[in-house]
Order: structure tokens, then C-alpha cells, then sequence
């Protein structure tokens, strides 16, 4: 059963919704990590680091990828080793800070990680084909307007 059949016609329209957008996340990330797994031999925590080292061509130290990917720093200590070990990212130290690393793309993570992007963009794409163009849009903007509405309730409230 999924998270949609708990909610029932007498609950609030809202709480249908949210299960409605939490089993449609929880079915897309599902078939991401099996496409990640069959086509690349790799792990959805694996390509969220090199993404991030992708967005940031200098680097990120380990402790910026730990806020960034919302991960322990002992996760993302063993995910770098894997990758150093494959030679998709480098460690350099940083200048001034001999307990720090920087943590990159090498030239080869970089064409393997364009060619899991390209891979990955279809397969969002695709899960969304039932939808036209324009009713694309109108989801995008009705989920922005919820956003901006729970972040200023969230500021309101601190």
C-alpha cells in the first residue's frame, strides 16, 4: 500500500496532497538510484557529491559537502575515498589550513559526471511525461507559491 492509500475522502485535501508528492518523490528517487546503479555502477549519494563539486569548479572542503549533501562528515569522508580511489575527484589542501582538504572534480569525474547529468536530466524528464508543457509550468509555479508561503510562515515563527 502506499502513502496516498492512508488518506482517506474525510481528510483534509492538503494531507491527500502531501502523501500524493511524497510517494511520487519516493517512486522517482527509486528508479533514479536503479538507473544510477545499472547504467553508471554508482549510488545516488555518490553522484549528489560529484554535483556538487560540478556547481563548484574551485571545490568544496569536506566540511562544505557535509552542510551541502545534509550528510555526516564520516559519510562523506567514505564516499570521497571511493572517488579519490577511482580518480573522479582529487583532494588539495588548503592554503593556511593544514587540517582542511578541497575536494574537486578531476578532468575524468568531470566527463563521467556529464555523462551521468545528461542521463540523469532524462530520466526526470521522463517521469514527468504525463503532464503537457504548460500544466509543467502551472505545477512548478503552485509548488514555488507553497514554498514561499511555509518560508515565511517559518520566519514569522523564529
Amino acid at each position: 500500500m502506499d502513502l496516498e492509500a492512508r488518506g482517506h475522502s474525510e481528510h483534509p485535501e492538503e494531507l491527500r496532497l502531501w502523501l500524493r508528492m511524497l510517494t511520487l518523490t519516493q517512486l522517482i528517487e527509486k528508479q533514479v538510484r536503479s538507473q544510477l546503479r545499472e547504467q553508471f555502477d554508482t549510488t545516488l549519494p555518490r553522484f549528489d557529491l560529484m554535483a556538487q563539486l560540478e556547481r563548484n569548479p574551485e571545490g568544496l572542503k569536506m566540511n562544505e559537502l557535509s552542510r551541502r549533501m545534509m550528510v555526516t562528515g564520516g559519510n562523506v569522508t567514505g564516499i570521497t575515498d571511493q572517488l579519490v580511489t577511482e580518480g573522479l575527484v582529487e583532494r588539495a589542501l588548503v592554503e593556511g589550513d593544514r587540517r582542511a582538504y578541497r575536494v574537486r572534480l578531476t578532468p575524468h569525474g568531470r566527463t563521467q559526471f556529464d555523462e551521468m547529468a545528461r542521463a540523469h536530466e532524462s530520466w526526470i524528464v521522463s517521469a514527468f511525461d504525463g503532464l503537457n508543457p504548460r500544466e509543467v509550468e502551472s505545477l512548478h509555479k503552485l509548488l514555488g507559491k507553497v514554498k514561499q508561503h511555509y518560508n515565511e510562515a517559518k520566519l514569522e515563527v523564529l
